[in-house]
Parts: C-alpha cells; sequence; structure tokens
C-alpha cells in the first residue's frame, strides 16, 4: 500500500501546486475528454495500474498540466467532475463515469460493426446501423440483424445498448410474427415490459 502510495504523490505532486495529496487534489479536474484503446493496454499516469482500456483526462486549474488516468482513480481520489458549472457529487460521478464508459463501449460496437460491414458488403446491416445512427433505436427487425451482427463477428457488446421500439403497429406485428430463435437474439435487449408483451404474444423466455 506504501508503494502504492508513493507512486501517486511521485505522479501528482510534482505537476501541482499543492504540496499534500489533498491540496494537489483539488487542484484537478476531468476535462471530459476520453479515449477507448480498444484493448487493455494502455497505463493510468497518476496511480501507475496497468492493462487499461479507457483513459480519461484529468487537468490542474492552476499549473495546467494533464494526465490520463483510469476512472477508477477518478472515484478513488473524488477528482472533481463539472457540470454546467456544478460539482457533482459522489455518486454523480460514480453514474457519470458509468455512462460515460458505456457510450464508448457503444461508439466501439458500431464502429467495429461498420467495419465487418464494409469487408461483407452487407446491406442490410449497413440499413440497420444507419438507421440506429439517425433515431438512437431499432425496430425489432432491425434490432435481430444488428445483434446478430454483433455475435457473427465475435464483437464484445451490450445488448441493452441498443434500445428496441415497439410503439408501432407494425413494430408488435414484426415481434409477433418474428421466429423465436430471432426472438431470443434480440431478448437481452428488451425491456422488462417488452418482454412480457413478447410473451403475451406467445413468444417463450430464453433458456439458460
Amino acid at each position: 500500500m506504501e508503494g502504492y502510495s508513493q507512486r501517486v504523490r511521485d505522479s501528482i505532486l510534482p505537476l501541482s501546486v499543492g504540496d499534500t495529496l489533498p491540496k494537489a487534489f483539488e487542484e484537478w479536474s476531468f476535462t471530459h475528454n476520453m479515449v477507448d484503446h480498444e484493448d487493455a493496454v494502455k497505463t493510468c499516469e497518476l496511480c501507475g495500474q496497468e492493462h487499461l482500456r479507457y483513459h480519461f483526462e484529468i487537468k490542474n486549474a492552476l499549473t495546467k498540466h494533464c494526465l490520463w488516468i483510469g476512472s477508477h482513480c477518478i472515484l478513488r481520489f473524488g477528482l472533481s467532475i463539472f457540470e454546467d458549472g456544478r460539482k457533482l457529487t459522489k455518486d454523480e460521478v460514480k453514474k457519470k463515469l458509468t455512462r460515460l464508459t458505456e457510450q464508448m463501449q457503444q461508439a466501439y460496437c458500431i464502429k467495429a460493426l461498420r467495419a465487418a460491414t464494409e469487408k461483407d458488403n452487407n446491406e442490410y446491416l449497413k440499413h440497420a446501423l444507419d438507421y440506429y445512427e439517425k433515431n438512437k433505436f431499432l425496430t425489432p427487425k432491425l434490432a435481430h440483424i444488428v445483434l446478430k451482427g454483433l455475435r457473427t463477428n465475435g464483437i464484445d457488446h451490450n445488448p441493452s445498448f441498443f434500445k428496441v421500439r415497439l410503439k408501432r403497429d407494425q413494430h408488435k406485428h414484426d415481434l409477433r410474427t418474428m421466429a423465436l430463435g430471432h426472438v431470443h437474439i434480440l431478448w437481452p435487449a428488451l425491456t422488462s415490459a417488452q418482454r412480457n408483451m413478447a410473451m403475451k404474444m406467445g413468444h417463450t423466455a430464453p433458456g439458460k
């Protein structure tokens, strides 16, 4: 633990005005700049933790120095995050970092899937991605195409990122008449209410 604390001191104090960690950390805040390196190959410039995929930039308001660190250090050391001029609480910071990480994960999914689409010249998948990026949701048919594409290409993803719209009668009809195997592919993207709707239509939940 002492070695860990010393690494943090050695990283932050020379770049700060404050001569103690509490004083120094008051000078630093998150800039909202982030990088997804797509592989866990980076190191936290504050604590030295290795194998990071996501980097978050912090900047010192007094010295203007910057560091690229992991989200864990932002939480651990209470580094400031501001939104509309207001400093977020610890719980708000945790939620915001989770949301920002999910946004980077989702952006990677779309980028990787687009690359696969161009390679295979899959017009159906291209249309589905175009539709999603324009509308921020998918119809049942398009959700099946996107989620199947992610599976087929072995792209790491969270199905819940891709919201499915079931408000229109046509969308409900598409889900009702969809093959059960197709429904099971998009099942993880459905909300609890949408899953109940699907079961009322005669579909069954996927087995564990």
